[in-house]
């Protein structure tokens, strides 16, 4: 994998490991964990082949994929995504986890899901197979009336009364010790959080593939007061394959 942007030499790509690339600094802000979004697109936009991500990416994004992943105290995700995407539990290499045991962080991030609805099998491997139960995001009345059926399966978080509010989700997330946090999508949890201006770091695959059709965008939802202004931060490229970082500009 070759870095194109920022280069050490002007004339050649350096080459670099996506887990060394990845591994930096991320302070959080006052009052919640530091967000990162992770999401794979085709060159016109699409975010989904048949109706899963996983068609997008080639090696080279599931490697950074897992560059990411090795990063966070906590991935969060929605519960459609969740689903669709089909999700079992957070797995890492032995190297990794030793890796953030070594920076002082639990071996395998813990999984939390949004659900406002509590559309979710508690039966799924994500719960079953989990090595931490999951965290599930959700509204009060929602944890209240289901904490039975996912007892010693996953831990219901009240984040708001009628929906869940995110603000108030990153902030208990932040109680919790969560420093970083990976956001997984899909495009309608991305566009919550942009809405809410909750995002810090903007990690963006783009396949080399055209795929058009009815696909959504990255980020879709209601429009914020005004956009976040972002940074490019780097840019790594394999296979075709481009792997942009942008952060919010200070």
């Amino acid at each position: 994998m070759r870095r194109l942007f920022p280069s050490s030499r002007d004339d050649v790509a350096s080459e670099v490991d996506p887990l060394d690339a990845y591994d930096e600094p991320r302070p959080a802000p006052r009052g919640r964990p530091w967000v990162t979004v992770d999401m794979v697109a085709s060159v016109d936009g699409a975010t989904a082949v048949d109706g899963r991500s996983g068609g997008l990416g080639g090696p080279a994004d599931k490697a950074v994929f897992r560059a990411l992943r090795a990063v966070p105290d906590v991935i969060l995700v929605g519960a459609a995504t969740a689903r669709v995407e089909r999700y079992g539990p957070v797995r890492l290499d032995p190297q990794v986890q030793a890796r953030r045991v070594a920076r002082g962080q639990a071996p395998l991030p813990r999984l939390a899901l949004v659900s406002g609805r509590l559309d979710l099998d508690p039966t799924s491997a994500m719960f079953t197979d989990a090595a931490e139960p999951p965290l599930v995001l959700t509204t009060t009345s929602m944890a209240a009336g289901h904490a039975g059926r996912f007892a010693g399966r996953a831990e219901l978080v009240a984040c708001g009364d009628e929906q869940v509010d995110l603000a108030t989700a990153l902030a208990e997330l932040g109680r919790r010790g969560a420093s970083v946090v990976l956001a997984e999508g899909g495009p309608h949890l991305n566009g919550q959080l942009v809405a809410a201006d909750l995002v810090d770091e903007w990690c963006q695959s783009v396949a080399p593939l055209l795929v058009a059709g009815g696909s959504a965008r990255v980020a879709h939802g209601p429009e914020p007061e005004r956009p976040t202004v972002l940074a490019l931060h780097r840019v790594l490229e394999a296979d075709g394959e481009l792997f942009t970082t942008y952060r919010r500009r200070q």
